[in-house]
């Protein structure tokens, strides 16, 4: 497993029955992970003394309570990195900071290609490896079918500092986005892709990621320049093991591009036990 173990102002302090016990920048959130089936002792005071709990309803959804007045929304850093916090409806906060172990390996890519980088970043969400591969000298082209969601990653890229930065910010469906720059003639030398485990088509037809992925990495490939530099895959999907995710970039790209694929789970840290918490899995193709 790949750990996103530097980290400073983010820390699971604990993991029992459901739930997380986190910080975020000094502020203590409890919140669900359907994954801690496991009912440990709560030996931390925090769980009790939280400053914010996200309850789910048996109806769907859920709320937060709060055990005192709180910040609509707050900053903290990874790195030269800055990230508003905002606690959302749907227990999110705006930010997974497990993929602080992928933003490492892009920036890493990056600053060591000997050459300039672009990049398209699709299911862009806050923009997390958007402003990784920004800061590491890349072009980026951010994408997200979501305005409120491009807005947020904005305002991140403002408070890291990037808003100079080679950007561009477009709200669009991805897949009809990708279509259109294989006609346009666009290519991009690495792509993320952090989709969805559900989602719907272009025309709105309800898909499963897993039922899905295969045509969307083959997709993805035709905005590919004649010599890229990675593709990586992100998946929070219970059902699409990261070997079967290395698999398929294998079998698309290989033949074409050469290069080796890898692929793992990716986690964090409790402190409570020293062990690690999976978080999801990525899938990598690098030259």
């Amino acid at each position: 497993m790949r750990t996103a173990e530097n980290w400073n102002d983010y820390k699971i302090i604990d993991t029992s029955d459901g739930e997380k016990l986190e910080t975020w920048g000094g502020i203590s959130l409890v919140r669900p992970d359907p994954q801690i089936i496991w009912k440990t002792d709560k030996k931390s005071p925090l769980w009790n003394t939280a400053d914010g709990h996200y309850h789910r309803s048996n109806s769907g959804g859920g709320k937060w309570t709060f055990r005192r007045k709180m910040p609509d929304s707050w900053n903290i850093n990874y790195k030269n990195l800055t990230f508003n916090i905002r606690p959302t409806g749907f227990k999110h906060t705006g930010l997974f900071p497990e993929q602080a172990v992928n933003w490492d390996f892009m920036a890493d890519k990056i600053r060591n290609a000997g050459r300039e980088i672009s990049v398209i970043n699709l299911f862009a969400y806050t923009g997390g490896a958007t402003l990784a591969c920004a800061e590491a000298g890349a072009s980026v082209c951010h994408v997200d079918a979501s305005k409120g969601m491009v807005q947020w990653a904005r305002d991140n890229a403002t408070v890291s500092g990037l808003s100079d930065k080679p950007v561009r910010w477009i709200v669009d469906d991805c897949e009809k986005f990708i279509a259109r720059e294989i006609r346009r003639g666009r290519r991009y030398d690495a792509i993320v892709m952090d989709p969805p485990s559900y989602g719907r088509g272009p025309s709105g037809e309800i898909w499963k990621l897993e039922n899905s992925i295969y045509e969307l990495v083959k997709l993805c490939a035709g905005i590919l320049s004649d010599n890229p530099l990675f593709f990586l895959l992100n998946s929070y999907t219970t059902g699409l093991s990261p070997s079967v995710m290395g698999y398929i970039l294998g079998t698309v790209l290989t033949e074409k591009f050469g290069g080796s694929v890898s692929f793992d789970e990716i986690g964090l840290p409790v402190q409570s036990t020293g062990m690690t918490l999976p978080c999801g899995s990525t899938a990598i193709w690098q030259k």
